[in-house]
C-alpha cells in the first residue's frame, strides 16, 4: 500500500491558495481513478483506491500545513506504511509554474509541511511530488504568494492537475522519471 499525502490548509477560504495545490492534485487523482468518498480519519480526510493494481490511501491532513506530520504519522503507523512508500504532493516555490519534479528524500527547503512530516516520521526518506508555483521574486513576498489564490492568468493549473492524474499509474508503479516526462509532454502547450 502507498500513502499519498496532499499538503495544504483545511479552511474553505484557502481552498484556491497556491499552498493547497497538493490537496488539488489528490482531488484530481481521486476523481480520475474512482477513489472512495473522502471521510475523516487520522486528523485528516482519506480516500482509498487502486491505481495500476496498487492500493493507495490518499490523505489530506486537516491539521494545517505546519502540523501535517500529526496526520501522516498515525495513518502510516496504522497501515504499517514505510517512509519509502509515502508520497507528499506539495507546492514548490523553486520550480516555475506548472513544472513538476519527483524525488525521494532531501531537505525541506523551507517548506513547513515537509519539515513537519520529517519530524513526525523521523526521516526525510519519503517521496516528494514537487508542483511548481513559481517564486514571487523577493523573499518578503513569499508568504503572500503561497497564501494567495491562483489567478485567472494561471491557465496552466488545470492542465497540470489533469496531467498529474493521468500519470498516477506511473507514480504508483515507481516510475517517477517516466511520469515527469509524460507531464512535461502533456502540459507543454499550457506554459
Amino acid at each position: 500500500m502507498l500513502l499519498w499525502v496532499g499538503l495544504g490548509n483545511p479552511e474553505p477560504s484557502q481552498a484556491r491558495h497556491r499552498h493547497n495545490i497538493g490537496f488539488m492534485a489528490l482531488d484530481a487523482i481521486a476523481r480520475r481513478h474512482g477513489f472512495s468518498p473522502w471521510r475523516s480519519r487520522y486528523k485528516g480526510l482519506v480516500a482509498e483506491g487502486s491505481i495500476a493494481g496498487v492500493k493507495v490511501l490518499a490523505l489530506k491532513p486537516q491539521t494545517y500545513m505546519n502540523g501535517s506530520g500529526d496526520s501522516v504519522q498515525p495513518a502510516a503507523g496504522f497501515h504499517k506504511i514505510a517512509p519509502g512508500d509515502i508520497w507528499a504532493f506539495h507546492d514548490e516555490l523553486d520550480l516555475a509554474p506548472g513544472k513538476v519534479r519527483v524525488k525521494r528524500g532531501g531537505g525541506a527547503a523551507g517548506h513547513n509541511g515537509l519539515r513537519d512530516m520529517q519530524r513526525a516520521l523521523g526521516t526525510p526518506d519519503f517521496w516528494r511530488v514537487r508542483l511548481g508555483i513559481g517564486h514571487p521574486g523577493h523573499k518578503d513576498r513569499v508568504t503572500g504568494h503561497v497564501l494567495g489564490n491562483f489567478a485567472k492568468v494561471d491557465t496552466w493549473l488545470e492542465p497540470l492537475l489533469d496531467a498529474v492524474a493521468d500519470v498516477a499509474p506511473l507514480l504508483a508503479a515507481g516510475k517517477p522519471e517516466e511520469a515527469m516526462t509524460r507531464i512535461a509532454l502533456l502540459t507543454q502547450e499550457t506554459r
